[in-house]
């Protein structure tokens, strides 16, 4: 088995594993996008947090792994753990994430019929996509901008509704596709659509070290993991247990981080000053400072929480205007230092 590089091994993008921490504490986040040159370690970064995830409990039964604990409504159609009267057999697997191929077919994506075992046997049966093996999982897109607009749709629809429906070749299937969407690009190779990008819950810039000891330090760690992976991964083992534990606490006392009416007014003051369309920025901008607090181990969400992910809550949500020639993160900042103070 391929060892993956630690995540807590990753130096010099704060804001991608932050934004990816905060995915994995809460997934109803929405998602990360991760802008930046190539070879900053965006791939490096997913996969990591890949090992990195405590493992989840499913029936093992299920095509879908379902959850045992949740509502057997949620299930497929013809999962075990719909019948009434069984018990299914629980067992544990780690985190799906999925690697989403750019020329990857809808059929691929969605599923579709076995045709070979509709010529073998003449059994109608529905073999998964990626997007079943990704629930309750990270759906992984790189270079996402450059996917096809019926795929973007098919994806717009899947997040919107959390499930899957296929409806063809004499079929009819419906199972959960929950999954956090985490896509990478390069924007000098193409614009997302809008649609698209405001799926995603936060918006991150990683960009190549520009510190020459930064720089050596990345380079030292990438060459000793590349000589012995299984040595190096042993020595951030203590590290990694420390975030996984991190993670798996946070989860836990999410629900009771308190939200005060002055952390909802701040985060409306500052969207109606940046012009964010919709409420989405809001409400995502509430949910990545309740998840900060949760890791942080806070028992409300307090300012320094939302200062802290505002940028990347809302960069992607402003209207372009052609007048201002300064960036999104900037706006946000001079906003915040105009109606917080600094």
């Amino acid at each position: 088995m391929r060892i993956a590089f630690p995540f807590t091994a990753i130096v010099g993008q704060d804001d991608m594993k932050l934004a990816m921490l905060i995915a994995a504490t809460d997934p109803g986040i929405g998602g990360v996008m991760v802008f930046g040159d190539r070879g900053t370690g965006k791939s490096t970064a997913v996969r990591g947090l890949a090992a990195l995830l405590p493992p989840i409990k499913m029936v093992k039964a299920c095509q879908y792994h379902c959850d045992p604990s949740a509502d057997k409504s949620s299930c497929a159609t013809g999962c075990v753990h719909r019948l009434e009267g069984e018990i299914p057999d629980v067992g544990e697997m780690a985190t799906p994430v999925v690697d989403f191929p750019l020329g990857a077919t809808e059929d691929r994506v969605v599923g579709a019929l076995d045709l070979e075992r509709a010529l073998t046997q003449g059994e109608k049966h529905f073999e998964p996509g990626l997007l079943a093996r990704a629930n309750r999982g990270f759906l992984y897109i790189d270079e996402v901008n450059l996917l096809d607009d019926h795929l973007v749709d098919l994806l717009l629809d899947v997040a919107a509704s959390g499930e899957n429906v296929v409806e063809r070749e004499g079929l009819s299937v419906r199972h959960p596709a929950r999954f956090v969407l985490i896509g990478s690009g390069n924007p000098e190779e193409g614009e997302l659509r809008p649609q698209l990008l405001d799926r995603f819950g936060l918006s991150v810039d990683v960009k190549t070290p520009d510190e020459l000891a930064l720089r050596v330090e990345v380079v030292r760690r990438r060459d000793s993991f590349d000589r012995d992976s299984a040595g190096f991964a042993a020595r951030q083992a203590e590290a990694e247990a420390a975030v996984r534990e991190k993670i798996v606490a946070a989860r836990g006392r999410l629900s009771e981080v308190e939200t005060p009416d002055a952390a909802l007014e701040w985060a409306s003051r500052l969207c109606m000053a940046v012009g964010v369309d919709g409420l989405r920025g809001e409400l995502t901008l509430i949910r990545a400072a309740r998840a900060v607090a949760a890791l942080e181990g806070d028992t409300k969400v307090e300012d320094h929480h939302l200062r802290g992910i505002a940028v990347m809550a809302l960069r992607h949500r402003l209207r372009r205007n052609p007048l201002d020639e300064t960036g999104s993160s900037t706006r946000i900042e001079r906003a915040m230092s105009d109606l917080f103070g600094s």
